[in-house]
């Protein structure tokens, strides 16, 4: 980091002394840096001329290789500084004469500073946490890299950050409105699938973006998660390798193997991500007035394989071309009951069977292209990203008991593609000033086909009678072209950005259901309640449409003011938008229970976020505390709505609707201390607030399922003010050079949703590992909820009264083992990560 800050200075400094008009300057000087010990050339060295007091006077860099020239050098003795990471730093003195203004240093030997090079190499012992001007930094250490073995493993564990343990959704700060990205791109691997599938060991860092600036894509209410993996650009081969097995009632294994070739102009990289897993969910929901009980029996069959590969090819020292590709492969099942029993009549008793297979593929492809002008820091980048996927389910219902004599089979084939082209440009017009502008096109499809086999309920329709499956064809697109700028300007205590991001939005929504007999007549009242959504009808076959075309302004302000070395503040204002999720707008059915059956609403708008955020940083002797609050103004909220099932009253109906505007607020505690030399910890607190709005339907009180007529149903707008806190504690213990012990709590406190309260939970984990082979290997074993007190706990009064409990495989043990090879003699110079905006290598699983 010193060298690359030396070098901005370097070029900052040659714009502003060399004057080729200056006829003081008339000296240059030339050389060869050299590898000590391989006798190699090294390019991309630092060449420094200052003064003998010490002050930079021009200097540049060298070739491919290994040679330099350094020219308008004043007259008279200079000092030379030649310096490169993982080398002792070389220095000479000159004097340049009008008898000698050439001055030739010949081969200059760098000799390897091992200190240094363990410094690059080694992954830190304990995680760190940094505030950031529009985030939030958590360097991940080994204390969390062995903690669990996958990416889904390590976010349990950061603040402000929840993860769903049955489902894997993600939320930050109490909302799932998050953007996740890897390497600051977006994949279309479903994010839950992706997170269980990134290895842990592979990821450098995390940002919680929180409050975003308008150079970032706008979308998410809460933010983006950028998951940083390790780049490795280091000369020569190599790598490391990972395995580990977790263990309750059913196994879990997973296993990855990075490694990169570095020579010349050219690195190439590889990666193979490996994850196999069964997973046991079992539940109990009890309806005091039906005096009824559902038990649900789950169990999940899961595997994956990731593969990249790429290469980076720097043409010269001003241009950059790279490549890569991912690919994963996925194979899942499922397989389960859901028995409801009547205590007080056995004859409404029912019984369901489910299996359910799935496989998908997913591919990105990337190229992206990088000019560096003269100046530093003056770039222009073109990056392409073609994302495919495709996923084939198969999906078998089987029924028992009065009230269900028909099976039904559902096959659902999801194809998707997204087109994503960035042009991002890079002008510091001075030290203090710098101008970024680009242009961005994302262009989305989504085609969903279900067939569905036997007689079942038609999910469009919440009034009319039961008609034969349909066969279901749903079309999503979605063309998105953006344009930012934004300009940021620093004096010597504060810094200021401000930035405007606009965007066009087309969206289509089709649907096409071709039912058999049924539906015989133009009459379309009983099968469209949504005057948005235009229905026809053609023989036999409906045709819904929906379309959306908006203009938007997202603007953006960061001001941050630091009056000495211990103390921060920043405040920030964004605006940013949550478009409905296909999930969200997808109208086949997503899954059913002999009760229950959740699908999606077309014609949903999407919902606008004005978001406020301030936050101080207090460094202390032993660490740092961090502080913040934030404020939202929520537009056109988008939340759930529960509606009775009109063809079986005894059942509901889970959708999404949009509903007037409100509010959100919160606040934020972390830090990172260390009261003692062997002990550290990483703690947080988040409690955020806000009050949601919905729509439920319920039956008359007094009146159930089984009596009940549609005149007993009853409607209400409900509106919830929701408090929730989270209260985590990461504690690393160092007892010798070689082993660490950890132990994290986690308090969970009640969370007010629209249709249940989510009771507090609470678990401990605890973990050992030890430092093998010199530091280059790591063997770890961890005790995952060591007082089984994990479980999803609710308490709901909408549509039914109802509680209820979820388990999931909690009280786990996991065993792994890690080991780095090869090594490098120096680091090559990298390509941009675009979206980060900073310089960093492009290796990694995605």
């Amino acid at each position: 980091m010193k060298q690359f800050i030396l070098f901005v200075a370097l070029l900052f400094s040659t714009t502003l002394f060399a004057n080729p008009e200056n006829t003081e300057n008339i000296g240059k000087i030339t050389g060869t840096v050299i590898d000590k010990n391989l006798n190699e050339p090294i390019p991309y060295v630092t060449v420094a001329v200052k003064t003998l007091s010490g002050e930079i006077i021009t200097g540049g860099v060298t070739d491919d290789n290994g040679k330099f020239e350094i020219k308008d050098i004043p007259e008279g003795k200079s000092q030379v500084s030649i310096q490169f990471i993982g080398y002792v730093t070389y220095n000479t003195q000159i004097e340049i004469s009008r008898g000698a203004r050439n001055v030739d240093l010949g081969n200059v030997f760098l000799e390897e500073n091992i200190a240094a090079l363990d410094e690059v190499t080694v992954i830190a012992e304990t995680t760190t946490i940094q505030q950031k001007v529009d985030r939030k930094v958590i360097t991940i250490g080994k204390d969390l890299t062995t903690a669990g073995p996958t990416a889904s493993d390590i976010m349990i564990n950061l603040p402000s950050v929840s993860v769903d343990q049955q489902t894997g959704a993600i939320a930050l700060r109490g909302n799932q409105n998050v953007r996740v990205m890897v390497d600051g791109k977006l994949t279309n691997v479903p994010v839950a699938q992706l997170l269980r599938q990134i290895p842990s060991n592979s990821i450098k860092q995390i940002e919680l973006i929180t409050n975003p600036s308008a150079k970032y894509n706008p979308e998410g209410m809460s933010g983006i998660i950028n998951i940083i993996l390790h780049k490795n650009v280091t000369i020569g081969f190599n790598g490391d390798v990972s395995t580990g097995i977790t263990y309750e009632e059913q196994p879990k294994f997973n296993a990855s193997v990075n490694t990169n070739y570095r020579n010349g102009k050219f690195n190439f990289y590889g990666n193979w991500g490996h994850n196999t897993s069964k997973n046991e969910n079992l539940g109990n929901i009890f309806r005091p007035d039906e005096n009824s009980e559902q038990a649900f029996n789950f169990l999940d069959k899961n595997q994956s394989n990731l593969f990249k590969v790429g290469v980076d090819f720097y043409l010269n020292e001003k241009n950059t071309i790279s490549f890569f590709t991912n690919q994963n492969i996925y194979e899942g099942g499922s397989s389960g009951s859901t028995d409801i029993t009547y205590n007080e009549d056995e004859t409404l008793n029912q019984f369901q069977d489910f299996f359910n297979t799935r496989e998908n593929n997913s591919s990105q492809y990337n190229f992206d292209y990088k000019l560096d002008f003269a100046k530093e820091g003056h770039n222009i980048e073109l990056e392409v990203d073609y994302n495919i996927f495709e996923n084939d389910e198969d999906a078998k219902f089987m029924f028992m008991g009065a009230a269900f004599s028909d099976d039904y089979r559902d096959i659902i084939n999801t194809e998707r593609d997204r087109i994503t082209a960035n042009l991002d440009y890079v002008n510091p017009l001075s030290e203090t000033v710098k101008l970024e502008f680009g242009l961005e096109a994302r262009l989305f499809n989504s085609d969903i086909n279900r067939e569905t086999s036997q007689q079942l309920v038609n999910p469009f329709d919440l009034m009319g009678p039961p008609i034969t499956g349909p066969e279901t064809l749903f079309n999503y697109e979605r063309d998105i072209y953006s344009v930012y700028g934004t300009i940021s300007k620093s004096w010597e205590k504060m810094s200021l950005q401000v930035g405007l991001r606009a965007e066009t939005v087309d969206v289509i929504a089709n649907t096409e259901e071709t039912y058999g007999d049924g539906i015989v007549t133009n009459d379309t009242s009983n099968i469209n309640n949504d005057p948005a959504v235009q229905v026809s009808i053609i023989n036999n076959t409906v045709f819904k449409s929906f379309s959306n075309d908006y203009i938007q302004v997202y603007p953006s302000a960061f001001y941050t003011y630091t009056p000495n070395e211990k103390d921060q503040y920043q405040v920030s204002y964004s605006r940013r938008v949550d478009r409905p999720g296909l999930g969200q707008v997808n109208p086949i059915r997503e899954w059913a229970t002999p009760l229950i059956t959740s699908f999606g609403s077309t014609s949903l708008t999407p919902q606008f976020t004005n978001s406020f955020e301030a936050n101080y940083t207090r460094n202390l002797e032993k660490g740092s505390i961090t502080g913040g609050v934030f404020y939202r103004i929520i537009e056109d909220e988008i939340n759930r709505a529960v509606f009775v099932d009109r063809t079986d009253l005894n059942r509901i109906i889970l959708t999404y609707d949009n509903f007037d505007n409100t509010f959100a607020y919160g606040v934020e505690l972390s830090t990172n201390y260390r009261p003692f030399k062997f002990w550290s910890i990483n703690g947080s607190f988040d409690l955020f607030s806000q009050t949601q709005t919905g729509i439920t339907e319920r039956l008359a009180d007094g009146v159930t399922g089984q009596d009940a007529t549609t005149a007993d149903i009853i409607t209400e707008e409900v509106e919830v003010d929701n408090v929730a806190w989270n209260l985590r504690m990461f504690n690393n213990f160092k007892v010798n050079k070689t082993l660490s012990l950890s132990a994290f709590g986690f308090y969970r406190g009640k969370n007010q949703g629209i249709q249940f309260l989510m009771k507090p939970m609470y678990f401990v984990n605890v973990g050992a590992r030890v430092n093998l082979w010199e530091g280059r290997g790591t063997f770890s074993v961890n005790y995952n909820d060591i007082f089984d007190t994990m479980e999803f706990a609710f308490d709901g009064q909408r549509p039914f009264p109802q509680v209820g409990a979820f388990n999931w495989e909690s009280n786990t043990w996991n065993v792994s083992l890690s080991y780095r090879f090869g090594g490098g003699k120096y680091r090559a110079k990298s390509r941009k990560n675009r979206d980060d905006r900073e310089k960093d290598g492009s290796g990694g699983i995605f």
